[in-house]
């Protein structure tokens, strides 16, 4: 017998025994009833910023208060363009190197890491959330899960071009050993919390 057929003969041998269900995870998410103040804390641990918000109003007075309206300003949602350019979605991407801000809508966040689930459909291009200065992004309060794993779960088997988890602005910490906000990408994020 070679030493390859040996080896497998004894793995064969030597199976695990009864294997048991997996841990029933689902009391982790009902050990946090408030999911939207531990998606707020961590969110600015991280290095980005919550406003809670009543409607599209309210974002609009906010970026109007907040930040140069002179400047390129993109997003995906109607209701925002008086501040903000709609036309931009079939530009080539290389374009949107002067972007300042960009706003998107999130489908869903994550409260233990701040992540916010974004995907083609709704970016309007892949590279938008990556390539302006700063980035804010639209999510309903009652769109937050408590954990990734409730994530993974709402994503299942959703078919999508392209899709990613954002949370908080860019950032390093290798250079140096200290943290760097906007090392390759946007430098700010901020997260409308809509009721």
């Amino acid at each position: 017998m070679s030493s390859k057929a040996e080896i497998l003969n004894k793995i064969k041998q030597n199976q695990p025994g009864i294997i048991t269900d997996l841990p029933n995870l689902d009391v982790i998410s009902s050990e946090n009833p408030n999911v939207l103040e531990t998606y707020k804390t961590v969110l600015k641990n991280i290095g980005g910023e919550s406003v809670e918000v009543a409607n599209y109003n309210e974002i609009l007075d906010f970026i109007r208060n907040n930040y140069a309206l002179d400047r390129r300003i993109i997003t995906t949602i109607p209701e925002l363009s008086e501040v903000a350019s709609l036309d931009w979605k079939n530009d080539d991407p290389h374009t949107l190197q002067d972007v300042e801000l960009a706003i998107v809508k999130g489908h869903f966040g994550v409260a233990e890491n701040s992540a916010i689930w974004v995907t083609d459909d709704i970016l309007g291009q892949r590279v938008a959330p990556f390539i302006a200065q700063y980035l804010a992004i639209i999510v309903k309060k009652n769109d937050i899960l408590a954990t990734m794993r409730q994530a993974y779960e709402k994503i299942g088997n959703l078919e999508y071009g392209f899709a990613t988890f954002i949370a908080g602005p860019s950032k390093t910490a290798d250079i140096e050993q200290s943290l760097v906000l906007g090392a390759h990408g946007a430098r700010g994020l901020i997260v409308f919390l809509l009721d």
